[in-house]
């Protein structure tokens, strides 16, 4: 076993396998069935490249081949900070055939993130394109690698330079180690098979392990309720090493069901759209933000978006008028709320629901054995209808996060439910609607951002005294973050000043606050902390004003 991982206790893990939940089958052995059973099947198509399952199944064989060749060996961690392409299919895997572990990584992580994940994991291979715009990732890796003495191996997607190795030439160079080296592998179902990420409230992300036989069942339910079929077509544009593109159903639940997945590394709407309308595309990924831009597209109308069947959305709630609007433009859409958290529980609104259950709630557990307790501050259940935290157990929800015994025992019951940090209430339909959150989270379009770690690096600015990030409204995205300073006697600080420091850092573009607050204090709770939650009520009322002024001027 994996040291600093944490099992499924063995009472619980029986029960799971009598009730046919874990199949105690690697991910490799439940694809290899995949493969064979679709064989000559288009699984996966990348821009002007299609693969059947019988070409994938090949080409992850080679790479695995020649991983092992190069050293990679089972258990090792991987990080990939790969865009949407097929090499990150191929990829997975084959790190999954030798399994080895990869870590959910993004090509926006930058070095505080990539460096952060090489640490806590002890991984010894980074994947990563040459360049991602303007960034360049060699330099970065330079300077992780020369930190970190675990890091031996370095695969570039691109042309490789010293001490590189070219991932297209290890997919397409033919093997020279025999195809029984894989058969020889004995790969632990109960081990983990990838890091997921957690948006942490502690500045450091956890690393959420999901185990063979959680992660199957995982996407298997999610497509079961998703209602899958061999002929559905995902339209795949969200980071594609998320825990929804890839596992909720995504690309494992559609191959799953021998089903087609559609890659594309950006969200423009006439390109989307272009997609849909050429493969047929069912099934699409969304959060809302992207959804808006979508339905508001002038362009959206010149297209034939008919074939979709199924707009999951995901991430943070969906306005009603946003999903009338959707259905207007593509009747007998269903847009499918859900809540998913990547530690495991997963909430899905049904087709079969009621119309008022579908615009209020975000569905209810895919599972009968997720077990959902809704707690007061004192760890009493509520009663129904009334607010509590949500905390979940199930046969796909992590037991621990890894290796952070300290952190676990607050995050988790005695009993092993594990406590989430988000604000449910239990609607009389059964499912569930999400009221907020206690955690300290920025949700930026789906993208959860650790204020406290944003808040850690702005305090290292030579003008800044005091700092607090809280959420902020915002039409497109649902919140942006607002960052309120309190600034050291006669220094100065604006946004793009700030913006210019935090790049320094090197964290992900998206972590940047997108407006700054001086004031000269802050308003404290009864307790004497700084209260997040008055500001949060200033900057949105602040806001609401200003955008009562602009309506106001425009209508004269």
């Amino acid at each position: 076993m994996l040291n600093g991982f944490v099992p499924f206790p063995p009472a619980l893990a029986q029960q799971y396998r009598e009730k046919g939940y874990w199949k105690d089958q690697s991910l490799a052995q439940e694809f290899d069935t995949v493969f064979h059973k679709f064989a000559d099947r288009v699984a996966l198509v990348d821009g002007d490249q299609q693969f059947t399952y019988a070409e994938l199944d090949r080409l992850t064989t080679n790479l695995a081949l020649n991983l092992l060749e190069l050293g990679l060996k089972p258990l090792d961690r991987v990080v990939p900070t790969l865009p949407n392409v097929h090499e990150f299919v191929v990829l997975y895997f084959a790190l999954q055939k030798i399994g080895a572990i990869p870590i959910a990584a993004l090509v926006t992580h930058r070095y505080a993130e990539i460096s952060q994940f090489v640490n806590l994991s002890s991984a010894t291979t980074c994947v990563y394109p040459d360049t991602s715009g303007d960034f360049a990732f060699g330099a970065v890796i330079d300077r992780v690698q020369a930190e970190h003495p675990s890091l031996k191996f370095r695969l570039v997607l691109g042309e490789a330079g010293p001490g590189e190795h070219s991932l297209r030439d290890l997919i397409h160079r033919p093997a020279t180690w025999p195809a029984s080296a894989l058969r020889d592998i004995q790969i632990d179902p109960t081990d983990p098979c990838i890091f997921q990420l957690s948006g942490g409230t502690t500045g450091i992300p956890k690393l959420i392990p999901r185990t063979n036989n959680d992660y199957a069942y995982n996407s298997k339910v999610a497509a079961d309720v998703t209602e899958l079929d061999a002929e559905s077509v995902l339209l795949l544009v969200l980071p594609i090493a998320h825990n929804l593109p890839l596992a909720c159903p995504g690309i494992q639940g559609f191959f799953f069901k021998g089903a087609k997945v559609v890659l594309h590394h950006n969200t423009r709407p006439m390109e989307m759209f272009e997609l849909i309308q050429k493969h047929k595309v069912s099934h699409l990924k969304v959060v809302p933000a992207l959804l808006i831009r979508l339905i508001n597209d002038p362009s959206a109308t010149d297209y034939d978006l008919s074939s979709l069947k199924v707009i999951q959305s995901g991430g943070q709630r969906m306005q009603p008028e946003v999903r009338a609007k959707t259905r207007s433009l593509i009747p007998g859409v269903f847009v499918q709320e859900n809540f998913g958290m990547s530690e495991g529980t997963l909430m899905f609104v049904r087709a079969s629901d009621p119309e008022v259950v579908k615009l209020e709630t975000c569905g209810r557990p895919v599972c009968p054995d997720d077990e959902v307790l809704l707690l007061d501050d004192d760890g009493q259940e509520v009663p129904d209808g009334e607010v509590g935290e949500l905390t979940v157990r199930g046969p796909y929800t992590l037991r621990g996060y890894f290796g952070v015994p300290e952190y676990n025992a607050r995050q988790f019951t005695s009993d092993g439910f594990y406590r989430s940090g988000d604000l449910m209430r239990k609607h009389a339909s059964g499912n569930y609607i999400v009221e907020g959150r206690k955690k300290d989270l920025i949700n930026r379009g789906g993208e959860k951002i650790s204020a406290e770690e944003v808040e850690n690096l702005i305090l290292m600015h030579a003008a800044v005294q005091n700092v607090a990030c809280v959420p902020m409204p915002d039409e497109k995205m649902g919140e942006k973050m607002c960052a309120f300073v309190i600034l050291k006697k006669g220094h100065d600080l604006n946004l793009g000043q700030l913006t210019a420091f935090l790049m320094e850092k090197e964290i992900a573009k998206f972590k940047f606050p997108e407006r700054l607050e001086v004031l000269t204090d802050f308003p404290v709770s009864t307790f004497g902390k700084v209260s997040k939650k008055a500001l949060g009520e200033w900057i949105t009322e602040k806001i609401q004003t200003e955008q009562a002024i602009r309506s106001s001027a425009v209508a004269r």
